[in-house]
Formats: structure tokens, C-alpha cells, sequence
């Protein structure tokens, strides 16, 4: 399995993708221990602080896998990985964004909303989508539509998506992870912001294996 492989197995393997909106670069050793001690090694820090750049680089410093959201333009995309992101996640389907991409090596997880955007993304060789906004753009019955003709794609619902609702998608079988900022309650850095986050990870982890164990027939 390749790097880049693995790098979307592992987003699969933990089943939650924690998003990050750091209001301050402060916040990133407050949230990187918090989730390690939670169990759930992995975190997607949006671009959309001044602080969030950062928080990238001191993120990826670490053992979390750290991906960077809100990735709209192929010169963010530069700017990511060269910072230490693994992966990059983006809002939309953007073609400059994915050739950067792919240019670099580096996984791409690109928003959808509609069979045509899905159609795209399959043209580009991309199969894990962010599926999003995932409850204003229909929820579990759009995913379920999509997911029909389109059996090889797995999705990341994210955008509305918190713990009553989770695992639901969790237990379709094209999600691939639910993404959420329910996971990182709070604001700031210190013990506490830490332990919070690390009570939210452990109960992420307990939520997705409960989603997937087998159900009784």
C-alpha cells in the first residue's frame, strides 16, 4: 500500500475526523494531547484563523496524521504540505486544487453535493469525497442516493454532523468517517481544554466501534 494510501485508510481505520478551528497557534499543543490521549491520532485544521497555519506546523510536528481544511486554491495546497500536512481537505471540486494535489503526492479529500461533482471527482482517480455540507445538502437519505450509483466512492459526511447523529452515517456502508468539530469542545489552550478534548476523543472512539460492531439479527 502506498503512502498516500494509507494516509486514507487511516482516516477510515479511525472513523471520526476531528475539525479544528484554532483560534490561536496556543491551541494547538492543548488539542494534539488531547486527542492522542483520547485515542484518535488524527485532526483537520481548517484555513480560517490567522492562527491556524501554526498550528499546522507544530501539529504535524507531532505523531498526530494532520490534514489542512478549507484548502480552496492549488497555492494553499503549497502552502500545507509545506507546513506538514498529510492530507488536505477542501470545501468543493476544484481542478487547480487537485492538480496541485497530485503534483505533490499528497491525498485529497474534495467536498460534493451532487452526482455530477461525484462524477468529476471519480474522472480525477478520487474516490474517498467529503460529502458536504452533508445534513444541509440532504443528510442520510442524499448520501444513501449518491452511494447507489457510485459503488466504489466512500464519503465523508461533514457539516452538521455531531454525536446523535454520527452513528447513523457510521453505520452506512459507503461512509468512510464522519468529519465534526463536536469532537474538540472549547476554546484556548492548558490542562483543561486538554482534558475536555480528551473526554470528546475517547467518546468519539467508543461512538464509531460501537456504529460499526455487528448488529444482532
Amino acid at each position: 500500500m502506498s503512502a498516500h494510501d494509507e494516509v486514507l485508510a487511516a482516516l477510515g481505520h479511525h472513523g471520526v475526523l476531528p475539525v479544528a478551528v484554532v483560534d490561536g497557534a496556543q491551541d494547538a499543543a492543548a488539542l494534539g494531547q488531547g486527542l492522542a490521549d483520547g485515542g484518535l491520532p488524527v485532526v483537520e485544521v481548517t484555513l480560517r484563523t490567522p492562527g491556524a497555519a501554526e498550528a499546522i506546523r507544530r501539529l504535524a510536528a507531532t505523531d498526530l496524521l494532520v490534514g489542512a481544511g478549507t484548502v480552496v486554491s492549488a497555492a494553499q495546497v503549497h502552502q500545507v504540505v509545506d507546513l506538514g500536512a498529510a492530507f488536505v481537505v477542501s470545501p468543493g471540486l476544484s481542478l487547480p486544487v487537485v492538480e496541485a494535489c497530485a503534483a505533490l503526492g499528497v491525498p485529497l479529500v474534495p467536498g460534493v453535493a451532487t452526482a455530477s461533482e461525484v462524477m468529476a471527482a471519480l474522472a480525477a482517480d478520487l474516490r474517498v469525497l467529503k460529502f458536504f455540507p452533508a445534513e444541509q445538502a440532504g443528510g442520510l437519505p442524499m448520501l444513501r442516493a449518491l452511494a447507489g450509483p457510485f459503488p466504489g466512492v466512500r464519503f465523508i459526511p461533514t457539516g452538521g454532523i455531531d454525536a446523535t447523529n454520527a452513528p447513523a452515517y457510521l453505520q452506512h456502508h459507503a461512509v468512510h468517517a464522519v468529519g465534526g468539530t463536536w469532537i474538540l469542545p472549547g476554546t484556548g489552550g492548558g490542562p483543561q481544554r486538554s482534558a475536555a478534548v480528551t473526554r470528546a476523543a475517547g467518546d468519539a472512539v467508543a461512538l464509531v466501534a460501537a456504529a460499526r460492531s455487528p448488529r444482532p439479527r
